[in-house]
Parts: structure tokens; sequence; C-alpha cells
């Protein structure tokens, strides 16, 4: 729980600090994405190898290495001095924390019987998003009394005191259980993460398809998921056990987190440089503001036992997918003359909502595979997530880009050069008949054209979430009671 706790916490306060990064290494907006994209990038290609590589050397040996690799990589990001430094630094980040979650999960799923699993997951996942709590606030009091690299150097201490623990407390795994390794099957998974990708960040900038780079990383893409599809179906031993494929929760609580963390978690990149770059918000203020969603999270979590018995999962899944309508649509009414009242009321919506499918996806999703193959869903589940996560950050950020350009040419269509009425309506400092108003008019442009591009966004995200929520039809709760289930696997 500990080393979990030190993923999602880096994972917020990195988000509050990454205008203050871009200006210190001078990035562009769409190159400092890269910031968060290549850790996330990193997570999903090691997170696959991960589940192999805990059955080959052991569990535990598997979660020191990856707390220590985290820890020091997370001070190697601390003195970074450039953007190229910083993405590296990133990667080997991602590298080692790719682990780190699902493991953990699948530890919780091992220790207990299947009757105390919705508990414990509700338990372990409260216990997790304390880092969302504590980041943005914390992540903006660094920010602003020390510098952005102390959100780095603040892992520091926590993964010493995870990597003694684990080491102190946990029980010793020899390993040696891995099945023969994959070479093409997990060759073809990394080669189809990494087209993907850098397509979706290459996009914008390239004119999509409009350019022949971004035609050969579709093909790249394409290629290595076709070869995957066939390696896993006709290999004696392939990368990722076939019974996955087989288990019917299991494949549409997958399919359902990729789309949540396409949807839901690239408004936590959004949020901070629209409130700093557009409201004028301090990284203090920006983090204060956002508090609110882990709040939200939390209440959710403690209330998941309860809700969970009371009215089945599928139905708490069900209105945790409706509250997140809720937030995505308020999101989308946001203007520049507010104040942070409604940008805090969405946040404590949507982390209810998000608290609400969590618990409820890990129960079903788990709750008809086989135990053997544990490991090795929570790391598919893990990465889908995780693409999930990039895809929605590289997309969102392509639109908001996209459509800020249209918008200010909207705008700027109704603006004529030596208009006499504008000078009357305007004031003097935005008069476009001088050069030095005509800039700050230009700016003015700008920034309201960016505004109804963030709430075009939201929009998108709103309906998009709409769509998503048929899927819980899929979503089928296993026979018996969870008392019956463990006395039949006895």
């Amino acid at each position: 729980m500990l080393a979990t706790l030190m993923n999602t916490l880096d994972s917020t306060i990195a988000n509050v600090a990454l205008p203050h990064i871009q200006g210190s290494v001078s990035a562009a907006q769409d190159q400092i994405t890269w910031v968060l994209t290549s850790y996330i990038i990193a997570t999903a290609i090691m997170t696959p190898l991960s589940g192999w590589l805990s059955q080959k050397i052991g569990l535990k040996r598997m979660l020191l290495i990856s707390v220590g690799g985290f820890t020091a990589a997370s001070m190697l990001c601390g003195i970074a001095t450039s953007l190229p430094e910083i993405v590296i630094y990133r990667l080997l980040q991602g590298i080692a924390g790719a682990s780190l979650m699902p493991l953990s999960q699948a530890t919780m799923l091992n220790i207990y019987p299947q009757r105390m699993i919705p508990r414990v997951m509700s338990i372990w996942s409260a216990a997790v998003i304390l880092g969302p709590i504590i980041g943005p606030t914390l992540g903006g009091w660094i920010t602003e009394n020390l510098t952005w690299r102390w959100v780095f150097y603040i892992n520091l201490p926590i993964g010493i005191l995870a990597f003694l623990g684990i080491y102190t407390f946990m029980a010793h795994d020899e390993g040696g259980r891995e099945r023969p390794f994959d070479f093409l099957g997990f060759g073809s998974i990394v080669m189809f993460v990494l087209g993907f990708q850098i397509l979706l960040d290459r996009g914008p900038s390239q004119d999509w398809f409009q350019s022949k780079e971004i035609w050969i990383e579709a093909i790249i893409a394409a290629i290595g998921l076709w070869v995957f599809v066939i390696q896993t179906a006709t290999s004696e031993h392939p990368f990722f056990h076939r019974d996955l494929a087989k288990d019917s929760n299991f494949v549409a609580s997958t399919v359902f987190g990729f789309f949540v963390g396409a949807l839901l978690f690239s408004t936590s990149a959004l949020l901070p440089s629209f409130m700093q770059n557009l409201l004028g918000y301090s990284a203090m203020q920006s983090g204060v503001a956002s508090v609110t969603r882990g709040v939200g999270s939390l209440i959710s979590f403690l209330a998941i036992p309860w809700l969970v018995q009371k009215f089945g999962a599928r139905l708490v899944l069900f209105v945790g997918v409706l509250l997140n309508i809720w937030a995505a649509w308020d999101m989308a009414q946001f203007d520049l003359s507010m104040t942070a009242e409604p940008i805090m009321i969405a946040g404590f919506i949507q982390g209810m909502g998000t608290g609400l499918m969590f618990a409820p996806l890990n129960t079903l999703g788990y709750a008809t595979l086989d135990p053997r193959h544990r490991t090795e869903g929570t790391i598919v589940a893990t990465m889908a997530r995780s693409l999930g996560s990039s895809a929605g950050i590289s997309v969102v950020q392509a639109m908001l880009i996209r459509d800020g350009a249209m918008a200010h040419q909207r705008l700027a269509e109704r603006v004529t050069i030596g208009d006499p009425v504008l000078p009357s309506v305007l004031p003097k400092f935005m008069d476009p008949n001088t050069a030095s108003g005509l800039q700050v008019l230009n700016g003015e442009i700008t920034r309201q054209g960016m505004m109804v591009s963030y709430d075009n966004v939201f929009s998108w995200i709103a309906l998009s979430v709409v769509l998503l929520a048929p899927l819980i039809l899929l979503l089928k709760p296993a026979a018996g009671t969870p008392m019956e289930r463990e006395v039949h696997a006895d």
C-alpha cells in the first residue's frame, strides 16, 4: 500500500507542477506533455513484463527492485536540467514503477479470501487515494515555497520506508514458476504500444494522416497488434495466458478500465493548466482547488463495502458512471469569470464517481477469474488503464490545441481594424488601432478561444462516458454468495 501510494502521489504532484517545469526547461505546450506520457509509455511497456519477472524471480524481490528503482529515478528527475533529461528519467521512473500497483493488488487478492475482497479492495483503494488527496495541495505548496524539483525529491523518504517495510515484513518468494518467455508476443505488444502512443503525440503537429510519418506509425501499431493477437491465439506458451480472454467478466472490466483511463484521468492533466494558464491561479491555489477530487474518492471508497453488499457491484458502478457524466457536464460550463467553487464541486462529484467505479470493477473483474491467473490479470488490467490514460491525455491535448485555434479564428474574424465602434466598447489598452492595444486584444482573444476549447473537450468527455455505460451490462456477478464460492473452492 505504501509503495502504491508513492506511485499515485508522484503522478498528482507532477500534474500541479507541470506549468513550472515547462517554464524551467523552456518547453512548448505539446512538448511538456511528454513528461506525463513518457512515464505512461514506460509503464505500459514494462507492466506486462513485470508479471513474468515476478513469477521468475519472486514477488518480493520484484517489488524491492521496483521500489528501489522508482526512488532512484525520482532523485534523477529532481536534478534534471533539460526537457530530454527529465523525459528520460521519467521513462526510467515508469519502468521501475510499472509493477507497483498491479503486484500490490495481486498480493491483496492472494492473501485474503474471496468473501473479504470487496472490503480489502476498498481499504487498499482508500489508502492509495491519499495520493490524489494530498498530492495537489502538497505539490502546490512545494512548487511555490521550494521548487518543482522537490515534487520528485519527496519520494525519497517514502521509497526508503516502503523498501524497508517490504524487506522486513513480506514473506519470501523464490519464484521460478514462469512459462517459457514469448519473445515474439512481448516484442509485438511493445511495438503496438510505442507505435500507437507516438502516433497520438505526433499527430497534431504533423497534421495527422496527411503526414507519411503518422501513416508509418499507424502501420507499425497495427502490425504489432495483429502479430500479438495471432501469437496469443496460436502459440503453445503465449505471453499472456489465453484463459484471460475466455473470462467475459475480466475482458469487459478491462475494456471498461481502458476507457475510464482515457476519459476520466485526462481531466487530471487538463485542470491544472486550465487554472494556472487561463484563470491565473498559482500552483498552490490550483492544488487546493483540486483536493476535493481526492476527498470525494475517499468518501466513496469508505462507503463501497456497504454499498456493494446492499445494492450489488453493478448498480454501484452505474451510479459512479452517472456521477462522472454529471461532473464532466459541469466542467463544460466553466467560464473565465468564475470562482474556484465550481471547480471544487465538479472535482468532488467526479472523485466520488471515480471511487464508486474502481472497487466494483475490481470485484467484478476477478469474481470469476481462475486464481492462478490473478497476477497476470492485474498486469493486463493495469496496462489497459495506463494505455487508456496515455491515449486520453494525447487526444484531449490535440483536441484542445485544434479547437483553441479554430475558436481564435472565429473570434478574430469579428474584429476589424479601423472599426470606429470598437474603441468605444473596449478598454483603452485593447484599442485595435494601436500596436500595443492590438497585441493585448489578440492575447485576450486567444484566452477566450482556449476557454471555448476547454468547454468543448469537457463536453466530449461527458458524451463519451454516456456511451461507456452500456458496457456495464456485460459484467455479470459470480453465481452464489462469496462464502459459498469460498467453500466450493476449498
